[in-house]
C-alpha cells in the first residue's frame, strides 16, 4: 500500500521549466550564473511556505493539493526583489525629460531648481492621502510586473515632518497590498533650498533630530545618503551614516554615480549593506567592496534615461567576484521605470550578464542586500512562497524578449495576487 499523500494548500504545476538561484547568501562571481533548472518543475506550498520543489511527476505523487495553479507551459521563478526605489512622490517630471532630449544635463537641471528639489516641492504640498493613493498605484504596477518585495526610500520631504509623512505613508501602504515593503530613510537626498547656504546646519538636523525620530518610531530599516559632489560629501555622509548605525539602522549608499568621489570605499569602510549606482567606481573601490562583502546594486537604465554615456562596470564587478544586484531605481526624475524584466534585459545587453546572472541579481542578491536572503529570493523548501509564472518557455527567454511583460501570474505568500489571461 502506498503512503497517503500529504495535503498542501497549493501545487503549482504545468511549467516547462523552473529556474532559481539557491541558498540564503549572496551569489558572487561565477556562482551568480549557477541556477537550478528543473524541466517540468513544480512547487508545493503550505501555509505561505514552500514545502517542496522538484519534477512535477514527483510532487504530484507526493502531495494532495487543496488548489492547483496551471503554469500552462510557462517558466517558474522566484518573485523579483527591487532593492532601490523612490516611489513616494506627488508629481512627475516629464518636462525635465524633454529638456534632456534637447541637451540639458541632470546637473544643469538641478542647478536651475529642478531635479530632486522639484519633487520635494510637490511632496511638501501633498497630503498623506494623496501620497498614499499614488504609492498604491505604483505598487499595483510593480506587482503586475512580478516584483514582490520593494525597498522604498523617503527623501523627497527634507524636513522632519515631511520625511516622517513619507515613511508613515510607506507603513500604511504595507498594510493595504501584498508586496513586502522595506522602508529606507533618505533625508540626506539633497540639501533643501532653505539650507543651501547653511549646509552644515542641515547635516546637524538630520543627525540630531531626523534620525532619532525615525529610529524611535521604527519608521525605517535602513538609512541612505546621496554621496556625490552635488549632494553630500564623504565627511558629511560618514557622519550621517555613523549616527544612523548607532541608532540601529542598516546602511545603504548612493555612490560614485556622477563622479569618482570614492563613495564605494566609504560604503566598504562602514560595512554598508549596499553601494548603489557605481557608474564611476574605481578599481580600488571595487576591491574594497569585495573585501567588505557589500552588495553592489546597479541601476542599468538610469544612464539611458539621463542620456549619460558612462555606465556601471557590471561585467567587471561580476568578474571581480562581487554579488551584483540590479534595480529599477524607480523615481520621477532619473528613471521612471518599474519593470525589473526590462532592467534584466538591459543588464544582459549592456553589462553582458547572462540570463542566469540577471535572474540571480534581481532575486537572491537583491534580497540579500535587504537582509532577507534567508526568507525570499529563491524557490527552496522553507522559503516564503513568492512565485512567478512567466509566459516564456525558459529563463533565458526572460532577458531575450523586449517590449511586453512576461509575467502571467504572481503568487505572494502562497496566494495568487495577480493574474492575466
Amino acid at each position: 500500500m502506498s503512503a497517503p499523500k500529504q495535503a498542501v494548500d497549493l501545487l503549482v504545476l504545468g511549467a516547462s521549466e523552473l529556474a532559481t538561484p539557491t541558498g540564503s547568501a549572496p551569489r558572487a562571481g561565477a556562482a551568480m550564473g549557477e541556477v537550478r533548472v528543473v524541466p517540468r518543475g513544480a512547487v508545493a506550498i503550505e501555509r505561505e511556505r514552500i514545502v517542496a520543489v522538484g519534477p512535477q511527476e514527483d510532487l504530484v505523487a507526493r502531495f494532495a493539493p487543496r488548489s492547483t495553479l496551471d503554469a500552462r507551459g510557462g517558466t517558474l521563478v522566484p518573485g523579483f526583489v527591487d532593492a532601490h526605489t523612490h516611489p513616494v512622490f506627488a508629481t512627475t517630471r516629464e518636462d525635465e525629460f524633454e529638456l534632456r532630449t534637447k541637451g540639458a544635463t541632470y546637473v544643469e537641471i538641478a542647478a536651475a531648481g529642478g531635479g530632486i528639489l522639484s519633487t520635494v516641492r510637490g511632496v511638501r504640498a501633498a497630503s498623506r492621502e494623496l501620497l498614499l493613493e499614488r504609492l498604491l498605484v505604483h505598487l499595483e504596477r510593480f506587482l503586475a510586473l512580478g516584483t514582490t518585495t520593494v525597498e522604498c526610500k523617503s527623501g523627497y520631504g527634507l524636513t522632519l515632518d515631511d520625511e516622517v509623512k513619507c515613511l508613515e505613508v510607506i507603513a500604511e501602504a504595507r498594510l493595504r497590498q501584498p508586496i513586502e515593503l522595506v522602508p529606507t530613510f533618505l533625508g540626506a537626498h539633497d540639501f533643501p533650498a532653505e539650507f543651501r547656504a547653511r549646509k552644515p546646519e542641515y547635516v546637524e538636523l538630520v543627525c540630531s533630530t531626523m534620525l532619532p525620530r525615525v529610529a524611535q518610531g521604527k519608521l525605517a530599516e535602513y538609512c541612505d545618503v546621496f554621496t556625490e559632489g552635488i549632494a553630500f560629501s564623504l565627511d558629511d555622509s560618514r557622519r550621517i551614516l555613523e549616527r544612523a548605525r548607532s541608532l540601529g539602522l542598516g546602511l545603504r549608499l548612493h555612490v560614485d554615480q556622477l563622479t569618482p568621489l570614492g563613495g564605494a570605499e566609504l560604503a566598504a569602510e562602514l560595512g554598508a549593506a549596499s553601494a548603489d549606482h557605481l557608474e564611476h567606481v574605481s578599481e580600488r573601490g571595487i576591491d574594497a567592496l569585495r573585501a567588505a562583502g557589500v552588495v553592489p546594486v546597479l541601476c542599468p537604465v538610469v544612464p539611458l534615461f539621463l542620456r549619460q554615456e558612462r555606465e556601471a562596470p557590471g561585467r567587471r564587478l561580476v568578474d571581480a567576484g562581487l554579488p551584483v544586484a540590479v534595480s529599477t531605481d524607480f523615481n520621477p526624475g532619473s528613471c521612471n521605470l518599474q519593470s525589473l524584466p526590462e532592467v534584466m534585459s538591459w543588464a544582459a545587453l549592456r553589462y553582458r550578464m547572462s540570463a542566469a546572472e540577471c535572474l540571480t541579481a534581481a532575486t537572491l542578491n537583491a534580497a540579500c542586500s535587504l537582509g532577507r536572503g534567508g526568507e525570499i529570493g529563491t524557490l527552496e523548501v522553507g522559503k516564503r512562497a513568492d512565485v512567478l509564472v512567466l509566459d516564456v518557455p525558459n529563463h533565458r527567454h526572460l532577458v531575450y524578449e523586449l517590449g511586453r511583460s512576461p509575467v502571467r501570474t504572481v503568487v505572494v505568500r502562497g496566494r495568487v495576487v495577480h493574474s492575466r489571461a
